[in-house]
């Protein structure tokens, strides 16, 4: 039956025409289900027109999903031209944006089945979730980019997608997507309404001047309240919701209608193909066989196979051995031009050659002007990386050279420790960001690391006048030569139900938090804006955040500036001996907690010498927390069986002179796991 409703539409014919000819056709088979008479002979039991309408729904869904199946069909039929040229006027790039778990990827897997970009026999959840570690926390870390071809009204259009991240520590992978869009789909959980990344993103976009189109997903959930948050898109963000879509990515509801709003409301990109050539990097990876392969869009201009290209800031050219689109596997093309998002291999060796943010040009007929780029990332939490094993820093250098190329805002610098050896210093966006990099270097080039606490960049006002930026409490200027000290301070916004308002206010008041300002957003949910330092964000906030809030609570921040602050270096001395890998920069008030931590974790530690060792935590030269390791000794008593106690007296100091003597040229190694379990001690107390 389905068959014959579809029959006599096209892929062109207008969507609410369709729903029309399917009510009606579901009003005729319910009518003719229900066959009740005017008199009360033919009156069906109670039960019986249960059972007849359960059949009925039954027949309904079963029709739905047979015309969804069959759009599909139709879809994969298109889908299979989609390497062939359309207008610039048909094209249209576009991504999406949302807050962790609103369903971005869903809805990118339910376009791209929907056009017949990717076989259903290929599909699966997340497809353009590539990574392992992507699929094992859920979570998008890397853009993503696909090609999509579709009908509307006869007229092929080219659709070029870029699938974005939603945490707050990938957000250089969003603005760096943006920048390469005409609109974005502005995709919001009906369930869960406006959250804190969900804003972020708003924001980023509209600096970007980008065409919005708000999508509420979910809607088949008994919890979702379509009009309740399309109130609310109005009232935070100010987004005229009378056009949004509902939609339910995982059912399949409402696709057709985001893909024809793409094609109808976001604006194509300009037409510049007669100018000199200029393509914009957004992203590149290093590839063990064809070395760096860069992801760019053509701004102006065209890019043809063979074409001899020129990178405007690194002032290489190389020759396109091999240019073509993402869909989402990499497919071969001659040429692209203006307005196309696209990949090229030129056999790049050296990585940096062909950076983020790069305009690549044609080398006999050179743009006047490279294109603006990106701005570049600011590192807001720093840590040291270091190798198990000290061989392996050369392939640890090479493997943060290769990844920088595929995460642009990693940043690092050589480092030098006395007890971890030679290592690296790197800076990184948050602390998922920094978990991730770490993860991604073990598993991608098999490396062993040890990581170093989490630790943020402070800034040194020197009596001569000069202002140092230190992120190692080992830089740190004497107590003589320091003037004051300056800490890094965010505004961070915490959006959460209104029970949660009292147990969020006190988190952020532990933490040196300062409150700014509370709004309720709707009669249910408030906005807390606080500034607090970074140094107390960068340890367990977000996860204490989430687990006072059970879940509900999500938080945005973003970097104000630098304040004078009462922070001193807390350093630990072991036998009289400062060992610099385990000082830091705490605040005053906390000195005290953290010194007796890690005095008597280190206690348990270090192995126990055959003289007496003392372990301090000091503040220059006053000693604020102490434990002793006793020496292992010899009874030298055993022998006296008896006599006079001047002879034992005499042993016992002989004793205590040869541990003296001991202690004054011994030295105490403190083994490697020692430090392992401190770093892990720091990362809780800090």
């Amino acid at each position: 039956m389905a068959k014959e409703l579809y029959r006599g539409l096209s892929p062109s014919v207008n969507t609410w025409q369709a729903q029309q000819q399917q009510q009606q056709w579901r009003t005729s088979q319910v009518s003719a289900a229900l066959p009740i008479a005017a008199s009360g002979t033919h009156r069906l039991s109670k039960h019986s027109r249960f059972r007849v309408l359960c059949q009925s729904v039954e027949a309904q869904a079963k029709v739905k999903q047979e015309i969804y199946e069959h759009a599909s069909e139709l879809g994969a039929k298109v889908g299979q031209d989609r390497l062939l040229k359309v207008p610039v006027s048909n094209i249209r790039n576009f991504c999406i944006i949302a807050h962790i778990d609103h369903g971005k990827s869903t809805l990118a897997d339910k376009l791209l089945q929907m056009t017949g970009t990717v076989q259903k026999r290929e599909m699966k959840e997340q497809f353009l979730d590539n990574m392992d570690l992507e699929r094992e926390r859920g979570i998008t870390i890397k853009l993503q980019a696909a090609r999509m071809r579709y009908m509307l009204e006869n007229e092929p259009y080219c659709l070029n997608l870029i699938d974005t991240p939603g945490h707050v520590d990938f957000s250089y992978e969003v603005s760096r997507s943006l920048a390469a869009c005409e609109g974005a789909l502005l995709v919001v959980d009906a369930s869960q309404g406006v959250e804190a990344q969900t804003l972020a993103n708003v924001y980023l976009a509209l600096e970007n001047n980008l065409e919005i189109i708000p999508v509420l997903n979910k809607i088949d959930l008994p919890g979702a309240e379509p009009d309740h948050v399309i109130k609310e898109i109005e009232e935070v963000i100010g987004l005229d919701c009378s056009n949004a879509i509902r939609c339910s990515a995982k059912e399949g509801i409402g696709i057709t209608e985001i893909l024809n709003a793409i094609v109808e409301r976001i604006p194509p990109p300009r037409d510049a193909a007669s100018s000199p050539l200029r393509a914009l990097i957004f992203d590149s990876y290093y590839d063990p066989y064809r070395g760096v392969i860069v992801y760019f869009r053509v701004i102006d201009g065209t890019i043809k196979k063979g074409d001899r290209i020129y990178f405007m800031a690194s002032k290489k050219d190389y020759f396109a051995d091999e240019i073509g689109v993402l869909s989402p596997n990499q497919m071969q093309v001659e040429e692209l031009y203006a307005g196309e998002v696209g990949y090229l291999s030129a056999s790049i060796r050296s990585v940096a050659d062909a950076r983020v943010g790069d305009t690549v040009t044609h080398y006999d007929k050179k743009a006047e002007s490279s294109l603006p780029g990106y701005e570049e990332a600011t590192p807001m939490v720093f840590c040291g990386l270091f190798p198990v094993d000290a061989d392996q820093f050369p392939e640890l250098r090479d493997a943060l050279e290769k990844l920088q190329l595929n995460d642009a805002a990693l940043k690092f610098e050589p480092e030098t420790s006395s007890a971890m050896g030679f290592g690296f210093r790197c800076g990184f966006l948050g602390l998922l960001h920094m978990e991730i990099v770490q993860e991604r270097l073990e598993r991608e080039y098999n490396l062993s690391l040890i990581t170093t606490a989490p630790s943020v960049v402070y800034r040194v006002n020197c009596v001569n006048g000069d202002t140092v930026e230190c992120s190692n409490p080992s830089l740190l200027p004497e107590p003589g030569q320091r003037k004051s000290i300056e800490e890094p301070i965010v505004k961070i916004e915490m959006l959460t139900p209104k029970d949660y308002i009292g147990s969020l206010m006190e988190l952020a008041q532990d933490r040196r938090g300062d409150f700014k300002e509370m709004k309720y957003i709707t009669e249910n949910r408030a906005s807390i804006i606080y500034e607090l330092p970074l140094a107390e964000m960068v340890g367990d906030f977000f996860d204490q955040l989430k687990s006072r809030s059970k879940g509900y609570a999500s938080m945005e921040y973003t970097f104000v500036g630098y304040r004078e602050s009462e922070l001193i270096k807390l350093d630990i001395q072991i036998n009289g001996d400062p060992v610099e890998p385990l000082s830091t920069i705490v605040h005053k008030d906390k000195a005290y907690g953290v010194g007796r931590a890690l005095t008597q974790k280190l206690k348990e530690l270090i192995p126990r010498q055959m003289f007496k060792v003392p372990i301090q935590a000091c503040i220059g030269a006053k000693v604020i927390a102490s434990e002793s390791l006793s020496a292992i000794r010899k009874d030298v008593l055993a022998k006296c069986y008896g006599g006079d106690i001047s002879r034992k007296k005499k042993l016992l100091k002989k004793q205590a002179e040869g541990k003296k003597r001991m202690k004054a040229i011994g030295k105490v190694d403190v083994p490697q796991e020692a430090f392992m379990a401190v770093l892990k001690l720091e990362k809780e107390v800090l």
